[in-house]
């Protein structure tokens, strides 16, 4: 047994080997100069073009492709050759599913990169994060894929690993119930990043309120989603929640939203010149929309009433800064102004004693 692994027992046939690397070296030869008069080509035609993404795309296949060219070269030569046949085929059952997938790797990566190219260049926020999230899942689903099907592909190569692999398929139904009852979580989460890709509950950079926090979707998994809230916080948040569960999305078509700013103030208090102030402050606030500016009464009490003014804005930054504008404004304009209709608590301290000295 041992003197068959023993070197000096073997027969080689030093002609045939001689013959057969030469023929492997001019075959490489040839498939270095096919690629490099192909990619030659391919990067004229994209010099032509208006846009980065053909660069970008040859510049992500190019390594992939040159050894996959070599591979097919090196395949056509083993199929004269016998003796090189005995010695490539065993490894090309690994190289031709790695390149494969190398390749299939590299396109998605370069259509991705690609995409985020085009989305730089358009002026809607709203269609730029309903494409990144969509493009976003989408590639980390083929990514998985690819990556699935050539690793399967290159262990089945192994005569053990494709031995237990036909064993499985003859009790394929013990072994579809045992690994769907193990993959259920993933596979949950696999189809839950799907539907967020398709239907866009929310996308990557609107502003939501989950769980009862308020943040951007900063990313989008098969399954979690990133939410970064004002003080960069992340809040990890399962898809599937997201999708069993309801939440808030500030910006699901637009981020023209109307914030309000609350007043309490003083029952007696005059509403008109409170309304003439805000209207003229908010005429003069760059970050206003000019869509809404109003001021209303919204409840009565026997020792408050309570003011809404409400006003818009372009995005839900500004929103946020304008509402503090406003009220920082219409505190001072009130106490310098109105100072009667602050609510005050006060304690009369000169009756309180005359009534303790007179009892």
């Amino acid at each position: 047994m041992f003197d068959k692994l023993n070197p000096s027992t073997w027969e080689i046939e030093w002609f045939n080997v001689g013959m057969a690397l030469v023929a492997v070296v001019a075959a490489t030869i040839v498939a270095y100069f096919i690629y490099r008069i192909s990619f030659s080509v391919l990067e004229r035609l994209a010099k032509a073009s208006e846009t980065e993404a053909d660069n970008l795309v040859l510049e992500s296949i190019r390594r992939p492709v040159k050894w996959s060219l070599i591979a097919i070269a090196v395949t056509v030569v083993a199929q004269g050759n016998s003796a090189l046949a005995f010695v490539w085929e065993p490894i090309a059952q690994f190289v031709r599913p790695a390149l494969l997938g190398w390749i299939a790797y590299t396109l998605v990566k370069a259509f991705t990169a690609a995409m985020e190219i085009r989305l730089e260049a358009s002026d809607d926020p709203v269609a730029v994060r309903s494409r990144r999230t969509r493009l976003s899942i989408l590639s980390r689903t083929a990514t998985f894929a690819i990556i699935f099907i050539t690793i399967g592909l290159m262990l089945f190569a192994i005569p053990a690993v494709k031995s237990i692999g036909t064993t499985l398929l003859a009790s394929a139904g013990l072994a579809a119930l045992a690994v769907g009852a193990a993959a259920q979580p993933a596979l949950k989460s696999l189809i839950g990043g799907i539907q967020m890709a398709l239907t866009e509950p929310l996308r990557i950079g609107d502003l939501v309120v989950v769980d009862g926090h308020t943040g951007r979707v900063e990313e989008i998994r098969m399954s979690f989603i990133t939410v970064r809230t004002w003080d960069q916080r992340a809040i990890i948040v399962p898809t599937t929640s997201v999708l069993d569960h309801s939440f808030e999305n500030w910006s699901r078509k637009s981020e023209q939203l109307t914030g309000p700013v609350m007043l309490h103030l003083d029952p007696a208090t005059r509403i008109q010149p409170i309304r003439e102030e805000l209207e003229a402050f908010v005429a003069t606030q760059e970050l206003w929309d000019g869509r809404t500016v109003q001021c209303l009464m919204t409840e009565a009490y026997p020792e408050s009433i309570e003011l809404r003014l409400a006003v818009s804005a372009r995005t839900i930054g500004d929103l946020w800064t304008l509402r503090c504008a406003i009220r920082e404004h219409m505190i001072e304009w009130l106490r310098d102004e109105m100072p009667e209709a602050l609510i005050r608590h006060r304690l009369e301290v000169e009756g309180a004693n005359q009534r303790v000295q007179g009892s």
